[in-house]
C-alpha cells in the first residue's frame, strides 16, 4: 500500500502537466495566478510545474538532449513578471493539423449550428470555433454562415410545437401555386441540410410534411392544436406519397441505397456491377436535382424524361456558377 502513493501522485502529476500544457499553448500569455484559478491549484505548484515544463522534452538522433528538444519559456516574463509564455514547443508542433481548408469548413458548419434556435448563445461553439481557428496549419479563409429565412421559420415552428399551437403559412406546391395551411404542429426532422415539418394539415384533412423553405409569411396562431402527437401514427419515413407526386426511377450504385430509406422507394432492381435501380416518389424536381447531386458513386435518373432533363438542366445552371 505504500509503494502505491507516490505512484498514484506520479500519475497525477503527469496527468496536470498534460493539461497544462495545451492550456498555455491555447492562451500563448497566462499569468500564474490565472492559471492557478483555472485549474485551482496553488501558485506555487504552476510555477514548479513550469520549471518542470522546462526541462522536458525529446532526446534527438544522438539520444541527447540538444538545444530545441526541451519545452522552452520566456524565463524574464516568467520570473520577472509571473507570466508565462511558451517559447518553444517540442514534438506537440508536429502532431498532424486541420489545414484551413479544412478549419473553414468546420468552423462555417459550427456557424451553422449555432444559428439554430436551440444552439443560440452557445459558449461552448464560440469557443471551439476559437481554437479551430488558432489550431489550423494555417490562417483559415473568413467565412460567415447567414442567418437565413428558415433559421428564422424554424424558430416560429419549433416554438409552436413547444406551446401546442397551430401554426398558418404560404405553402408553395408542386407546380410552384402557392396556399395558405393552418397545420398542428408534430415533428421537426431534418434530411441532410433541409427542414420538414410534419403535421396535421387542416386544408387536407390529413397530415402532410412540409418542407420550411417553402414555407413563407409564417405565423404562430394562440389556437391550440387539434391533434398531438400521441393521438396520431407519424409514419417511421419522413416522406409519404401523395396523388400530386411524381414516380422517378433512379440508378445509382448499391451501397448508396440505403441513403434513400426515408424516400420510400416503391421497390429496388439490382443491376449488374453493383448498381441497383430504385422508384422514388417526388413532389418536386428540384429536390429531386440536389438529391441526387448529394448521393455518392455515380447516380443516373432514367426516368420520366421531364425529370431527366429537369436535373440536367440544373447541374447545368449549377455548373455554370464554377465556370466548368
Amino acid at each position: 500500500m505504500a509503494d502505491r502513493v507516490p505512484a498514484q501522485h506520479a500519475t497525477d502529476k503527469l496527468a496536470f502537466l498534460l493539461s497544462l500544457v495545451p492550456y498555455l499553448m491555447d492562451r500563448g500569455s497566462v499569468s500564474v495566478a490565472e492559471a492557478a484559478t483555472h485549474f485551482g491549484v496553488p501558485v506555487a505548484q504552476i510555477r514548479r510545474a513550469v520549471e518542470l515544463i522546462a526541462v522536458s522534452g525529446i532526446p534527438g538522433e544522438t539520444n541527447q538532449y540538444q538545444h530545441g528538444d526541451l519545452f522552452d519559456i520566456a524565463w524574464d516574463d516568467f520570473e520577472q513578471n509571473d507570466v508565462i509564455v511558451l517559447t518553444n514547443l517540442v514534438a506537440i508542433d508536429d502532431s498532424p493539423r486541420f489545414s484551413a481548408r479544412e478549419a473553414a469548413a468546420l468552423i462555417a458548419g459550427l456557424q451553422y449550428l449555432s444559428s439554430l434556435p436551440e444552439n443560440a448563445d452557445r459558449q461552448a461553439i464560440a469557443t471551439l470555433m476559437s481554437k479551430l481557428s488558432r489550431g489550423a496549419s494555417a490562417e483559415p479563409t473568413q467565412v460567415a454562415v447567414e442567418n437565413t429565412e428558415t433559421s428564422e421559420v424554424l424558430g416560429l415552428i419549433r416554438a409552436a410545437v413547444d406551446e401546442g399551437v397551430q401554426v398558418e403559412f404560404d405553402y408553395s406546391g408542386v407546380r410552384g401555386q402557392s396556399e395558405r395551411r393552418r397545420v398542428d404542429p408534430l415533428r421537426v426532422e431534418s434530411v441532410d441540410a433541409d427542414w420538414y415539418l410534419r403535421g396535421y394539415d387542416h386544408l387536407r384533412e390529413a397530415l402532410r410534411t412540409f418542407r420550411l423553405d417553402r414555407m413563407s409569411n409564417t405565423r404562430v396562431s394562440d389556437q391550440p392544436i387539434s391533434f398531438r402527437a400521441a393521438d396520431v401514427t407519424l409514419p417511421e419515413t419522413l416522406f409519404e406519397g401523395s396523388p400530386d407526386d411524381v414516380v422517378v426511377t433512379v440508378e445509382i450504385d448499391t451501397e448508396a441505397s440505403t441513403m434513400l430509406a426515408d424516400y420510400a422507394p416503391d421497390e429496388i432492381e439490382r443491376t449488374a456491377d453493383g448498381r441497383c435501380r430504385m422508384r422514388l416518389r417526388v413532389s418536386q424536381f428540384g429536390s429531386l436535382a440536389r438529391l441526387v447531386a448529394g448521393l455518392p458513386g455515380r447516380a443516373v435518373v432514367l426516368e420520366p424524361e421531364s425529370a431527366r432533363a429537369a436535373v440536367a438542366e440544373w447541374a447545368a445552371r449549377a455548373a455554370a456558377r464554377y465556370d466548368i
